[in-house]
């Protein structure tokens, strides 16, 4: 098997070696360069074309997620494999949609890098379990606000064969606008609307003003 030619990307020194040595005595993996930011990596890979490179997110002068969209960008053939401490769900849904291809936290052993690295250079994405319980997370809340908002969109259903039109009537009742007033917020004639009170009134089974009122206040039509 060829040896990947991998860019190691890390603003921790130790971490950084760590690494390079770790992946290096591995034979099938070839670590050609290495960098302490997003624009030591964007150089890196632009003068040594590697298969993969192994980024971290928090660095600075540029960010993993900044430098994985230019990654993205310039250099769509190599495989982006995020390797962090960090797996909230702002983290891995902005990485992910920036074009990384794998997620993986710092705990993941040297064999463990290594078939990710092999994987994402495949065209294949691997996520530590901790990142697939976020991104699962993340649907969950997403798909609940969606329902959510679905369901506050959905007409609600009128009690006692309540038109629209009379429900909205028995509202400004309930907040205590005359016929008049009901008339003018609504462009209606007065008559007409005397004739949908009555109708509210019959339906409801309210005698006055004040009974349909709080018919409206107990239905969360007021």
């Amino acid at each position: 098997m060829t040896a990947l030619r991998v860019v190691v990307a890390d603003d921790q020194a130790s971490v950084r070696e760590g690494l390079v040595l770790m992946l290096d005595l591995l034979p099938d993996i070839d670590v050609v360069g290495s960098a302490a930011n997003g624009e030591e990596a964007l150089d890196q890979v632009a003068e040594h074309r590697p298969d993969a490179i192994l980024l971290d997110l928090h660095m600075p002068v540029m960010d993993g997620i900044e430098a994985t969209r230019r990654l993205t960008a310039e250099h769509p053939e190599v495989a982006i494999v995020v390797l962090t401490t960090y797996a909230d769900d702002r983290s891995v849904l902005e990485t992910l949609r920036a074009g990384a291809r794998s997620y993986l936290t710092k705990d993941a052993d040297r064999l463990h890098i290594a078939q990710t690295l092999h994987s994402a250079v495949a065209g294949l994405s691997v996520l530590h379990p901790q990142v697939q319980a976020t991104l699962l997370a993340a649907a969950s809340a997403a798909a609940a606000r969606e329902e959510e908002a679905v369901a506050a969109e959905r007409p609600r259903e009128l009690p006692d064969g309540l038109t629209r039109r009379e429900a909205e009537i028995l509202t400004l009742i309930a907040r205590g606008l005359t016929n008049s007033e009901i008339a003018g917020a609504l462009f209606l004639s007065h008559n007409t609307v005397k004739t949908h009170i009555n109708r509210v009134f019959t339906k409801t089974g309210s005698r006055d003003r004040v009974a349909a009122a709080q018919y409206a206040q107990r239905h969360g039509l007021g």
